[in-house]
């Protein structure tokens, strides 16, 4: 039995292939691209909605440790830069691409075809059709159709047939092709879109990680002794990240934070920062900053002159310099301590923003952290305000002090925003490691609530918290001297009996010992409660709180609203005594009875009060102040920037092109009959509208009525 070249069994594709042709309609399928769409939306609102590259101590404070550890795993703390987005874009790219190279070569073969070769039965299936006849024969009357759809802004072309009963000519003409350029080209901008995302999303210094011998470097310490296996190459082809330079320096090193850490950017040039220029809004908000600097080759050693403000970046060696925000540059303090507890003395240090001391106090030893240097402190001092009445650091001071250690009364009267002056922020951090931050004014302010100037000492155990406020009411000479004076002469009982001697003295007069003996008895133990010399029921307390635990425990409840207005009247005039005391003994004037003493011991009973619940053992007084700004930029190699502007318009036009662009094609089957001709005319459209049906009309007259 023979077998024939016909009846041969057609070779099967190999697995190899057939697996490879399934894996090209997949990626180049719509559905594959629409899902891959889907899940970048998704990551772009994580990232959005998630502050990226914070450190990772931030989302344990805001999410807790274990969404914490999940986002840093899964990269949500970096979307745009995290190896799986990367990888979706990738895809996307490789679709996109897969669809335009299948289908790109039938889109363009379909606008160059004028489709001519349609039949004429075809044409009665058509919604836009019609017929009628003409006088002229079939050449000429197709020579007259093409002159006028060609003037109308038709493409035609014209083509013979034979019939049984003669030539027969067919006009074929189309308009609106563009239509599917549109296609091709936002399908293109797609591609050039995802493509300059890779080359400005991480994509070279993933490379150079990956395969470069490039680690993250997790440490502390100088950018001079990082190691070259954290530095990236000048010639990296893309990185954007931060240069911090102070007044007065150059660097030519950016830092370029990661998740788990940063790498260090080599640039091939050198900023130098030769001023630094802010202005503020009366609000307190910067209203412009700008750098003058001076860009060192290193190559050449050129020099070039620049000024960067936002939204107007210097440029060099395809490298922009943009002005992002502006930091301390190592601004040297002098502080003074203040002792909170009594057996302490005060003592001068001086500090450089950013370093560290080691302070103790003898048993316990700290480190005291400089943080920050605020010259400029634009305060909200009104309770409720809300709004612009709200400082740059979004902390309602008003509202902080209502909040503010032990039982002063709140600020009600509303004032309008002002500078209260410079500001020292600083951290005490204990042998364990345990720190508090504090944030201390310079200058005593005016609440606003009738009393005296008072200094403002904050406190917070965590970032997340506002500052809690502890007054100190500034003396005559607008010093904490008179309040502290009046705090150690409270711990010494010299001191102590001096000051009751001397209320009793004015109080009761000559001739009435037994009166006076216990006046002076209860006024004895008015400032002993006070003090904290004695427990009340069972605890150490003291200030107004051991004055009111007495009068519970000691005193029947019919009695004690009398017993607590005696035993105020009697602390508050002993208090007055002893501050006269402390003052002589400082060769100062006693204060004068007048309101203006009375609000200075008022909030000096509710501070003295206070003071015991200060969880420091000193209080860090800013004394003086030598500032140096440092200017915080962003550089930035982008070579994807002007990929993606090229993306952008080809999006633009193919977004036009498909939306606004109908393609038609008309067909005109001219027929001989007798000494005319019989024409057929069908229209067809991407779109139905009632446009398509307008033009048909038109064309319908035009075409086949007899001129």
């Amino acid at each position: 039995m023979t077998t024939s070249a016909s009846d041969t069994i057609p070779e099967q594709p190999s697995r190899g292939a057939l697996a490879l042709r399934r894996a090209t309609e997949l990626l180049s399928s719509m559905r594959f691209a629409i899902a891959l769409l889907t899940v970048i939306c998704i990551a772009s609102v994580i990232g959005t909605v998630i502050k990226q590259h914070e450190p990772a101590a931030n989302y344990v404070n805001q999410f807790g440790p274990f969404w914490a550890e999940l986002f840093l795993d899964l990269k949500l703390n970096a979307v745009y830069s995290a190896w799986w987005f990367l990888l979706i874009l990738a895809f996307l790219v490789i679709s996109t691409t897969l669809c335009i190279a299948r289908n790109a070569p039938k889109f363009l073969a379909d606008i160059r075809s004028y489709k001519e070769n349609i039949r004429e039965q075809s044409l009665k299936a058509f919604h836009h059709k019609a017929e009628g006849d003409l006088p002229q024969p079939p050449q000429a009357e197709a020579q007259r159709i093409g002159q006028v759809l060609s003037t109308g802004g038709w493409k035609v072309r014209l083509q013979e047939r034979d019939t049984p009963a003669g030539k027969g000519w067919m006009v074929a003409a189309k308009a609106g092709t563009a239509n599917k350029l549109g296609y091709i080209a936002a399908h293109s901008a797609i591609v050039l879109i995802c493509l300059g995302g890779l080359f400005d999303g991480d994509l070279f210094v993933r490379t150079l990680t990956w395969f470069g011998g490039k680690t993250v470097y997790s440490g502390g310490g100088f950018v001079s002794d990082v190691k070259p296996e954290h530095r990236l190459p000048e010639n990296n082809p893309a990185f954007r990240g931060n240069l911090v330079v102070a007044e007065g320096t150059q660097s030519s090193t950016a830092i370029l934070s990661q998740s788990d850490g940063v790498l260090l950017q080599e640039l091939p040039f050198a900023v130098e920062l030769k001023k630094f220029i802010v202005e503020y809004y009366s609000t307190g908000m910067p209203k412009l900053f700008a750098s003058e600097i001076v860009i060192h080759d290193k190559e050449t050693g050129a020099k070039q002159d620049a000024r960067v403000e936002v939204n107007h970046p210097a440029s060099y060696k395809g490298v922009q310099i943009y002005q992002s925000s502006f930091d301390d540059g190592g601004s040297t303090v002098k502080l003074h301590a203040v002792p909170m507890h009594g057996g302490a003395k005060g003592f001068d240090i001086d500090g450089t923003i950013g370093g560290s001391s080691e302070i103790t106090n003898g048993t316990e030893k700290y480190t005291l952290e400089y943080t920050a240097l605020r010259v400029i402190n634009v305060e909200n001092l009104s309770p409720g305000a809300s709004g612009s009445a709200v400082d740059v650091r979004k902390v309602d001071l008003g509202h902080a002090l209502s909040q503010r250690l032990g039982a002063a009364d709140k600020t009600v009267t509303k004032r309008e925003l002002r500078n209260v002056g410079p500001s020292i922020t600083y951290k005490l951090r204990d042998a364990s490691g345990q720190a508090r931050e504090f944030h201390n004014y310079q200058l005593p302010v005016d609440t606003g609530d009738g009393g005296n100037r008072v200094f403002l000492l904050g406190v917070r155990d965590n970032p997340a918290d506002n500052f809690r406020y502890l007054r100190l009411p500034a003396d005559d000479d607008l010093s904490m001297d008179g309040f502290m004076r009046l705090r150690a002469a409270l711990d010494d009982p010299a001191a102590r009996d001096a000051a009751v001697r001397r209320y009793v003295a004015k109080a009761v007069g000559e001739g009435r010992a037994d009166l006076a003996q216990q006046l002076n008895e209860s006024a004895s133990r008015a400032l002993g409660l006070f003090a904290g010399l004695e427990k009340v029921g069972g605890k150490d307390v003291r200030g107004l709180q051991a004055i009111s635990d007495f009068i519970e425990t000691a005193v029947p409840e019919a009695e004690r609203e009398r017993a607590a207005d005696v035993l105020l009247r009697i602390l508050n005039g002993s208090l007055f005594e002893l501050n006269a005391g402390a003052r002589e003994a400082a060769g100062k004037k006693a204060l004068p009875e007048n309101d203006e003493s009375h609000r200075f011991l008022s909030q000096a009973v509710l501070a003295l009060s206070d003071v015991s619940l200060y969880p420091a053992p000193v209080a860090f007084e800013l004394k003086d102040f030598k500032q140096v700004q440092a200017s915080v930029f962003q550089v930035a190699r982008a070579p994807g920037q002007n990929v993606v502007y090229l993306g952008c318009l080809l999006l633009i036009i193919g977004v036009f092109a498909m939306l606004y662009v109908r393609e038609r094609r008309l067909w005109v089957w001219l027929a001989p009959e007798g000494a005319g001709a019989h024409a057929r005319m069908a229209l067809s459209s991407n779109r139905k509208t009632m446009d398509a049906d307008k033009e048909f009309e038109q064309l319908q007259r035009k075409l086949l009525t007899p001129s």
